[in-house]
């Protein structure tokens, strides 16, 4: 349950801190949190303490994101909270390959360090051969992760809580979750206990942080010295204990093939790229290692395919990769991040495969062969790739072994 200010309760904090920042109403400080999330009385908690310190009144504004769906959050919606419901969203979610850099937003430093684990019952139950079942929430990091490992049969659910449910209730052998959804379901199921091990990729990796909107300036410096307070005399590890990953979680990394991608051994540095191959009949969820430092040529494709490709990707990717490809809640599509220019392990056909296969994430593998044609088009020309005269297909796009490395900012 969110917790509201009331105005006994806000007079008392004026006059203990005797102060407010200028430029905002006698209400103070607007803060929302992110509808739904696991992890909003730990935000709200830490809202709290960290604007008290700061000497900033502040009021927690509940509903700031009243018109958003299942399907996450957009920067439009974002920006239109800030401006007319919030002055801070705190709970906001960033990672090295998604951390919305690319908006006008301005950023705290992370206040709890947490991620995407591997969740099993402590004594899970033997299902001899067949595919494994692992849960994930669709439209989320979980489901990128999910779908990158051996054998398995995803099963997509509509929240986290679902998703770790199905672990609970054996419909699942295991899940990718969130572990602030974890510690969230044990909250209302304390008799529930489960195995947690490392998930093992780029993508598990999460910081909790405050994101500002035209406040920015004058509040992310202050909230940050008082989250440095707060770090330095304990008062963040104690609120944030219970919600930090635990130690075993990160003794227990899996080896050898437990986690193993198609293309070899999991790991978990955030150096570490998917290794996408293309496929003349990809199977959806799997990857086949193709060698991508094979000499050949990129696929072509026209200007009105990327025209067509960039509408395309507006109405059902920038939602999660961003209006500019720069990563929202999921990652960066373009630049260095996504596609280096040496040591490159992404191919074009790989990208295409995965990409027609499972994207959309609400809906995957639901739109025309020529769209996803077309998006990937719009791909290539924003990591640089040149246009020409030939259109890009279906099948030559899924064929192609060439190395997809960002060429040049555009």
């Amino acid at each position: 349950m969110k917790t509201r200010l009331n105005s006994i309760a806000l007079a008392s904090v004026l006059l203990a801190t005797g102060a407010i920042t200028p430029g905002f109403a006698s209400a103070g400080v607007r803060v929302c949190t992110f509808p739904g999330s696991p992890s909003t009385v730990l935000d709200e908690a830490v809202t709290r303490e960290a604007f008290r310190t700061a000497g900033v009144a502040l009021s927690l504004t509940p509903g700031g994101f009243d018109g958003s769906d299942d399907d996450g959050v957009s920067l439009k919606e974002l920006n239109k909270a800030l401006a007319r419901k919030c002055d801070v969203i705190a709970g906001f979610p960033r990672s090295t390959v998604a951390d919305g850099s690319g908006s006008k937003l301005t950023f705290s430093r992370g206040y709890l360090h947490s991620g995407y684990v591997s969740v099993t019952l402590r004594e899970p139950s033997v299902h001899p051969g067949g595919a494994e079942v692992v849960a994930a929430t669709y439209a989320s990091p979980a489901q990128l992760i999910a779908v990158q490992q051996p054998n398995v049969k995803l099963d997509l659910e509509n929240t986290a809580e679902l998703t770790v449910d199905a672990v609970a209730s054996g419909h699942a052998q295991r899940a990718i979750v969130w572990y602030p959804a974890l510690v969230a379901y044990t909250f209302t199921h304390p008799e529930q206990h489960f195995q947690i091990a490392d998930a093992a990729s780029a993508y598990a990796d999460w910081h909790l942080v405050f994101a500002f909107g035209k406040s920015g300036a004058t509040l992310q410096p202050r909230i940050d010295a008082a989250l440095a307070k707060m770090a330095s005399d304990g008062r963040l590890a104690a609120l944030t204990r219970r919600w930090a990953l635990p130690e075993p979680s990160q003794a227990a990394r899996p080896t050898g093939a437990t986690l193993a991608y198609r293309d070899g051994p999991g790991r978990s540095d955030s150096a570490w790229r998917m290794t996408l191959a293309g496929s003349r009949q990809p199977r959806q969820g799997g990857f086949i290692k193709v060698d991508a430092s094979a000499p050949a040529d990129a696929p072509g494709f026209d200007r009105t395919q990327v025209a067509h490709g960039k509408t395309l990707y507006s109405s059902s990717c920038a939602k999660c990769h961003g209006p500019e490809l720069q990563g929202l809640n999921a990652p960066a599509l373009r630049g260095p991040a996504f596609a280096p220019a040496a040591n490159a392990k992404l191919t074009i056909g790989g990208v295409y495969g995965y990409m027609a296969n499972n994207m959309p994430a609400d809906r995957p593998g639901k739109m025309k062969p020529q769209d996803y044609a077309d998006i990937m088009a719009f791909l290539l020309y924003s990591n640089g790739y040149s246009a020409g005269a030939t259109k890009l297909t279906d099948d030559n796009a899924k064929a192609s072994s060439t190395p997809l490395t960002a060429r040049m900012p555009k």
